[in-house]
């Protein structure tokens, strides 16, 4: 008897749960210009990440991939980081024998080249992160091309010495 009953209740609890999220408004999906892959007019944006520094106060590291098949003659001229300061575009060159950091003003883009900005090349500088920035949540990071194009991607946010 004990069974039934326990049998009862439970689909009087489904029944009840069922009609209550019936009820509930929809939630809204996230806009599709905001994930941690994302596409607009020819750019794809794949594998971005914020990396923390390991000193609090320090530039954080945004890395990610590029792929674009739209006009040419296009470049990415800026990316920007919910939660950061001014942001540089760096790259690394040879100067006196010595590899150094150096800003880099726009990165050319073109159908046959996919971009990569990653650790010891092309990369961007976060300066002056706040810390809305959290090893484990995420960042909006919004890259803006030549031709007016912006593509927002959400990157998780890693620390220090997670893999970058």
């Amino acid at each position: 008897m004990k069974s039934i009953c326990n049998a009862a209740r439970s689909a009087v609890a489904a029944a009840a749960l069922t009609a209550l999220c019936a009820c509930a408004p929809e939630a809204e999906a996230p806009p599709s210009d905001t994930a941690t892959s994302a596409a607009a007019d020819g750019l794809t944006v794949t594998n971005a990440r914020v990396v923390l520094p390991p000193v609090s106060g320090n530039p954080a590291a945004i890395y990610f991939d590029l792929s674009y098949s739209g006009a040419p003659g296009v470049a990415l001229e800026s990316v920007a980081v919910e939660g950061a300061g001014m942001t540089m575009i760096h790259d690394y060159a040879e100067s006196g024998g010595k590899m150094q950091m150096v800003m880099t003003d726009a990165v050319p883009l073109s159908a046959s080249a996919p971009v990569t900005f990653a650790p010891g090349g092309l990369h961007v500088m976060a300066m002056e992160p706040s810390d809305a920035l959290q090893a484990g949540g995420t960042a909006k990071v919004t890259l803006a091309l030549s031709d007016g194009t912006k593509v927002t991607v959400d990157a998780p946010v890693r620390a220090a010495g997670d893999e970058r």
